[in-house]
């Protein structure tokens, strides 16, 4: 037998009365007979009123509850929840991990890009500064491009501003003499030459969490060779060795430079990779993962090769590409001359961005500079504004002032022009 109940309490279910009194025809008629028979009992209809009245109350209050929360949080008041739930968050990330693990840009110190100078001024313009402290730079080219002479002078300044510079000589070519020669303290210098790529690449970790080195050289990537391919034999297969070195040193080695604010500067060779018919076959030795890890990319190339009046070389003229950047517009070019024997040409840099940014006008072979005359060829010009300093400094004021201004690329394009010009001129002469 079926049984009604409300709140525990059995009803008289109208089945039983429908037995006692006629057959169940319909619902309807069922539906009827039980509300007949809680009007006759008036204690059971009251207690049946009151427990719906509450079921019907339960979903309500639940909704205004759910109603106030989704106020408190998107209302009045959230911006102050919000602030006060992230200040908790910060406030125990830094007592777990150390102060200034994590923190409001606006409220730490305003942190400059510091550079390092390169030794040439139209490298500085398209570098944005010179080379960045605290990343990791490479520098690559083919053989004879000028890439540890850059290296040098970049170290050399360093020592000027009374900084600590590390050598690490992977080559074993290192030459005193000509690190003398251009601007550099060899007896200041550290210089390590390490057996293996992973003692160079370890010295450099230890030096850089010292904290008491500014910029460290490692000349040059392809020179680390593993302790595996060492020990092996002569012509075993090594597959990957060296990748996977540099990619594990750099995992350490990027946040280490950039907490201690140490540059590393990494020189690379070029290899060709086998079978490109197309595209360029060029590609750097060390795996890419120090193309991912670099902040700046230098590439340099020989130009040309700079002669004297009588057809001897003394140096050659050097194009610097920046590739990738990440402290400044990347895709720069640059143009500077490196002298055999006393490494980047200052002066020569200076004289040939004066006169690219019309700070310095060049009249046939007479350089002046405003209405002053400097002097008659390139040669005797750069020495007469190496004994002129206040004129050296003017000039180089100037000329950073307007290469601000513009692109140094513009530069370059407009000197390819009248280059141009020039020899189409030349020509016609000829033919005439």
């Amino acid at each position: 037998m079926a049984v009604w109940t409300c709140s525990g309490t059995p009803l008289v279910t109208p089945l039983n009365v429908l037995r006692a009194s006629q057959p169940m025809n319909s619902l309807g008629s069922c539906c009827r007979l039980f509300r007949q028979t809680l009007l006759a009992n008036q204690a059971q209809l009251a207690g049946l009123q009151a427990t719906t009245r509450r079921a019907y109350a339960l979903p309500k209050a639940a909704l205004s509850r759910r109603s106030k929360e989704a106020a408190v949080v998107n209302g009045d008041g959230a911006e102050e929840n919000k602030a006060k739930a992230l200040e908790q968050v910060m406030k125990d990330l830094n007592s777990r991990f150390g102060r200034g693990t994590v923190m409001q840009l606006g409220n730490a110190e305003p942190q400059k890009m510091e550079c390092i100078p390169s030794g040439a001024l139209t490298l500085d313009i398209a570098l944005g500064g010179g080379f960045p402290k605290g990343r990791i730079i490479e520098v690559y080219g083919p053989e004879s491009s000028g890439k540890t002479t850059l290296a040098l002078h970049a170290m050399a300044a360093v020592q000027r501003a009374g900084g600590t510079a590390l050598l690490v000589d992977a080559e074993h070519a290192f030459d005193a003499q000509y690190s003398k020669r251009a601007g550099l303290d060899t007896e200041k210098l550290m210089l390590c030459q390490p057996d293996s790529g992973e003692m160079a690449l370890e010295v450099v970790d230890q030096t850089v969490r010292s904290n008491a080195v500014d910029i460290i050289c490692v000349d040059s990537v392809a020179a680390l060779v593993p302790r595996a391919e060492i020990e092996g034999e002569m012509g075993a297969h090594q597959v990957g060795t060296q990748a996977r070195l540099m990619s594990q040193a750099l995992r350490k080695l990027t946040a280490n430079a950039s907490k201690c604010n140490c540059t590393i500067l990494f020189l690379n060779q070029l290899r060709h990779k086998v079978g490109v018919v197309y595209g360029n076959p060029e590609i750097t030795s060390g795996g890419q993962a120090l193309k991912f890890y670099a902040s700046v990319r230098l590439e340099v190339r020989r130009k040309l090769t700079v002669e004297d009046s009588a057809g001897v070389g003394i140096g050659i003229k050097v194009k610097a590409k920046v590739v990738k950047n990440k402290c400044a517009p990347p895709y720069k070019i640059a143009e500077f001359d490196i002298m055999f024997g006393s490494g980047i040409s200052s002066l020569g840099c200076l004289l040939d961005a004066a006169e690219g940014v019309d700070v310095v006008q060049r009249k046939g072979s007479w350089y002046s500079f405003g209405d002053q005359k400097l002097g008659q060829g390139r040669d005797k010009t750069m020495a007469i504004l190496a004994e002129s300093k206040d004129m050296q400094s003017e000039i180089e004021a100037k000329t950073r002032a307007a290469l601000g201004q513009t692109d140094i690329n513009d530069m370059y394009d407009k000197e390819a022009i009248d280059t141009d010009a020039e020899d189409s001129d030349a020509v016609s002469e000829l033919e005439a």
